[in-house]
């Protein structure tokens, strides 16, 4: 069993141009550039946040690359 950690984005603290009313589309292009990146992770919309659920082993990693993107 793999330890599974999960990263919380108000969509707020989203930049332009994710920050859009459409909040899945948003979460979709995150997970798909996590993916493009080698990222075991899932995104999706959760009312007021977008929620990232990656491998704990991934964690570090996954937080540099959402840095650089300037996600968090």
């Amino acid at each position: 069993m793999t330890a599974i950690t999960t990263i919380r984005i108000d969509h707020a603290a989203l930049p332009d141009p994710l920050n859009l009313k459409d909040h899945d589309a948003a979460a979709r292009m995150i997970e798909a550039a996590l993916r493009d990146e080698g990222f075991t992770a899932e995104a999706s919309d959760v009312i007021s946040h977008i929620k990232i659920e990656l491998p704990t082993t991934q964690l570090a990693a996954a937080s540099a690359f959402l840095a650089s993107v300037q996600l968090i």
